[in-house]
């Protein structure tokens, strides 16, 4: 079949890494993931400030947002291709608009509850859907770098949202915030109409395989192990998200927490092309170990700060931590599988990602009932502890890759 004109313009040359498709596509996931963040922040200190709910309600209101998205993952990962990206794309981003236009009308925890999980699954379904769309516009040689530029969105969106979800609860309302998710909904939008996607056509096989409603329809087995690595990361990182701005006024460092985010920031731009290219170049291995070292360093300085320093320190080893390893996991999953197998793959390795940050916020709130914010980070710093031991006995031994050689190298 020809391609239409819009199509041709975002077409992929062998080793053009920023052709129009992939810049456009990783604009749409940035604000996507931006406006994710921003609520996932300040939607834990709302709940308890004018719904007067307990830290567990309110970690509950924070992490019941992803049960939406894993009902979005699990079906959209499975009905992607069937459905098409393009559908998939644009009619998600317009029920992520509705309800996210329904956080203005959440007058108990029961509405609050049930906003947050239809919410979760419109942003389960856009963020799908880019994740599968990117991977059309990588090169097949740059996979590990392009999938780290890309990351980098979703990575920046991490500490910029938090970032301007704690300014504007500083300065603004819960009304003023929702409006301005609303504005950068809305162009989201309007850009998924605009941007031009390419639908992978399924063989007979395949579209069997995603009618039914198989065990292997859902989740891939083959990016099962790091799916679980996902969802511990996931986990420990949780604890960031969701307490960060109670734990700052408790150790009376809210106006520095604010910069937490921006160092994080900061340290992800610097490092995620290198750590894309020492994928590509050497192996998975040499950026995973890195970044489970450095997310257990940046919580246990959490658990100990008392000064602006070290809390921006922290964040530092934090980005270098979950930030790496974030678009690293996705990487490994490109690696694994590909062509009809990407939609499912990617959408399991977020489920445990998601999960992860869904389900922290009310087990360590209710943790900590009986331990302190300091008890809880260290707490926290376990799990990455905790992959390392996992990833060195399980990944290398029972599913080594195949290490890509050197750029220049035959």
């Amino acid at each position: 079949m020809g391609k239409s004109e819009k199509e041709m313009e975002v077409e992929v040359t062998p080793d053009k890494l920023f052709n129009k498709g992939f810049i456009g596509i990783t604009c749409i996931n940035f604000v996507v993931y931006l406006v994710y963040y921003l609520l996932m922040v300040i939607i834990a200190v709302i709940a308890q400030e004018q719904l007067h709910a307990t830290l567990g309600q309110a970690g509950l209101a924070s992490g019941i947002y992803i049960i939406g998205t894993l009902f979005a993952r699990l079906l959209m990962g499975k009905k992607l291709e069937s459905y098409g990206r393009k559908a998939v794309l644009r009619y998600g981003s317009m029920f992520y608009l509705v309800t996210t236009i329904a956080y203005l009308y959440v007058p108990s925890m029961g509405s609050l509850y049930l906003v947050r999980l239809l919410n979760g699954f419109g942003y389960g379904t856009v963020s799908t859907a880019t994740n599968a769309i990117v991977t059309a516009y990588i090169p097949k040689s740059r996979n590990g770098e392009g999938i780290n530029y890309y990351g980098l969105s979703t990575s920046l969106a991490a500490a910029i949202g938090p970032f301007i979800g704690m300014i504007l609860l500083n300065t603004t309302n819960f009304y003023f915030i929702i409006c301005f998710s609303i504005v950068l909904i809305t162009a989201t939008t309007i850009a998924s109409f605009i941007f031009p996607v390419k639908n992978i056509v399924l063989s007979s096989a395949h579209k069997k395989i995603a009618d039914s409603w198989a065990w292997e329809s859902f989740i891939e087995k083959k990016v099962l192990f790091i799916t679980f690595i996902a969802f511990l990361m996931g986990l420990a990182y949780s604890s960031v998200l969701a307490f960060l701005s109670s734990y700052a006024q408790v150790i009376h460092l809210v106006s520095a927490s604010s910069f937490f985010f921006v160092v994080y920031a900061l340290v992800i731009t610097l490092t995620r092309p290198l750590s894309g290219r020492i994928f590509d170049a050497y192996g998975e291995n040499y950026v995973m170990y890195p970044s489970y070292i450095c997310l257990t360093i940046g919580l246990l300085l959490l658990s100990v700060t008392s000064s602006s320093w070290v809390l921006l320190v922290s964040g530092a080893f934090i980005g270098l931590g979950y930030g790496t390893f974030m678009s690293n996991g996705q990487a490994i999953c490109l690696k694994k599988c590909d062509g009809h197998q990407i939609g499912v793959a990617l959408s399991t390795y977020f489920i445990g990602l998601d999960l992860g940050l869904g389900v922290g916020p009310y087990l360590l709130g209710e943790l900590r009932t009986i331990l302190s914010f300091q008890g809880v980070y260290r707490i926290a710093s376990l799990l990455p502890i905790a992959c390392i031991l996992l990833y060195a006995l399980f990944y290398q031994s029972n599913e080594p890759l195949p290490q890509l050689q050197p750029k220049g190298e035959n």
